[in-house]
């Protein structure tokens, strides 16, 4: 048994986990909770919510495993559980900052940070909220995917069921729309 799941790639390693097998979400977890946690941590400095969104996301994956496998998509399994990752990450950091405890995220130098980085390191203000409410609804899509969760142009047009170009567009419009909101 072991043979064959060190053999099985992600995919099949969610299929089975959606069939119950315990093995098969171990051998998912010990493949890629190492990367993830380096991705997580990379998003937030603060060790507790990414053990918490660590655990949360593997929860996820083992309730929800069949919604993956059933599904006919081209993404891939770790894309998809990045997604789930990465969306249990930004609902800390809004538990966070209602809680006016923002987790410190660490930036790389830049000469102007993008509003997208000020987002990334947590700079979750009023301004802000009004600022990606006043967005058209499938802008606020993209930029959450793109941004928030790190999701390439394809990835996001898979998740989002768009074209890539129409991605691409709505992403630059909806950075433009928030730049100017914020400034």
């Amino acid at each position: 048994m072991r043979r064959s799941l060190s053999a099985a790639d992600e995919a099949e390693l969610v299929r089975r986990t959606a069939a119950g097998d315990r093995r098969a979400f171990d051998e998912l977890y010990r493949r890629t909770s190492p990367w993830l946690l380096g991705r997580l941590r990379r998003r937030c400095a603060d060790d507790d919510v990414v053990a918490d969104v660590m655990q949360e996301t593997y929860l996820a994956v083992w309730r929800a495993a069949g919604s993956f496998a059933g599904a006919a998509t081209s993404g891939s399994a770790v894309g998809w559980l990045w997604t789930i990752a990465a969306h249990r990450l930004v609902d800390a950091f809004r538990r966070r900052a209602r809680q006016n405890q923002v987790p410190a995220v660490p930036l790389a130098e830049s000469v102007a940070p993008a509003a997208e980085d000020e987002v990334l390191a947590g700079w979750v203000g009023h301004e802000l909220e009004q600022a990606l409410l006043e967005l058209p609804p499938e802008a606020r899509e993209v930029l959450r995917a793109m941004v928030l969760d790190g999701l390439s142009v394809r990835e996001t047009s898979v998740l989002l069921g768009v074209p890539e170009n129409t991605v691409k567009s709505r992403a630059r419009r909806a950075r433009i729309a928030l730049r100017e909101a914020l400034s």
